[in-house]
């Protein structure tokens, strides 16, 4: 059966530096059967201030960052889920597109994905305040993609707090969730594992949940704990903290044995409220 990678990073201010420790934990999965793999939100950069995002953006097709997605994908035969990396916008020079590549194992990007849920807290409990919306503009759609394994669905981060989303995935046959994320080390003790099981129990598909998993260069401390979870909602594989690589099975028979046996999916019921 094909594996699965969720990979987790530490990443830093050094876009460089973040990029080969991705290319290394890219090699390591694809030596131990990765089809397809998902690197972490902001793989490539996780600057001391927000604006460094804006400095370090790209045209989108060409750039540092896409080039090296390109180049990862085709080395090591894999369906790669590029976490997101900073494009340029259609005209707000003061902010970038938060955009979740997915290239197929020739090179070739077949989707993109802009985050459309902006991250704009006070973290409860904490001195924590975040305002993505400063620095990044939302898409406005949601994305779906064929892969040789299932049918991909494309979300990343705050995102995994609007079922909606997903239910809208699925309505168009989705087996696979990708979700890279840099949940907050405060938020994702609370709700990271809980979430994440949720999505894959109601929609009955497996989740790839790609994390940063440590203390990074502006302070902030991530939450880790990358997971790969069955339709059922079991935890097939985790890494609860620090670089590595997070591996499962994709395994097509649980898929449809879990949908046909307990066909929650055929149950739903649309009324008018």
């Amino acid at each position: 059966m094909p594996r699965m990678a969720a990979i987790q990073m530490v990443s830093g201010p050094d876009v460089a530096e973040n990029l080969a420790t991705a290319a290394e934990l890219l090699a390591r999965a694809a030596d131990q059967g990765a089809r397809l793999a998902v690197l972490p939100e902001n793989f490539a950069l996780m600057g001391r201030r927000e604006e460094e995002k804006v400095a370090a953006r790209e045209t989108e097709g060409d750039g540092l960052i896409q080039s090296f997605l390109a180049e990862q994908a085709a080395r090591h035969r894999l369906w790669l889920i590029g976490g997101t990396i900073p494009l340029r916008t259609a005209g707000d020079a003061r902010r970038v597109r938060a955009a979740c590549l997915l290239f197929d194992d020739r090179g070739q990007r077949v989707a993109r994905y802009d985050k459309v849920h902006l991250f704009d807290v006070q973290v409860v409990g904490s001195r924590e305040r975040y305002a993505e919306s400063a620095t990044i503009e939302p898409g406005d759609r949601y994305v779906f993609a064929e892969t040789p394994l299932g049918r991909l669905g494309l979300a990343v981060c705050y995102d995994l707090r609007f079922p909606e989303q997903f239910r809208a995935l699925m309505e168009r046959g989705m087996e696979i969730l990708a979700l890279p994320a840099a949940f907050t080390a405060a938020t994702g003790l609370a709700h990271w594992e809980t979430l994440l099981r949720a999505r894959a129990i109601e929609n009955q598909c497996y989740v790839i949940a790609s994390a940063q998993g440590g203390r990074h260069a502006n302070g902030r401390e991530t939450h880790g704990d990358s997971l790969i979870i069955d339709p059922w909602g079991a935890i097939l594989d985790r890494l609860p903290h620090g670089p590595g690589v997070v591996l499962a099975e994709f395994d097509r028979e649980r898929l449809e044995n879990v949908r046909r046996q307990f066909p929650v999916l055929e149950h739903r019921v649309h009324c008018e409220t």
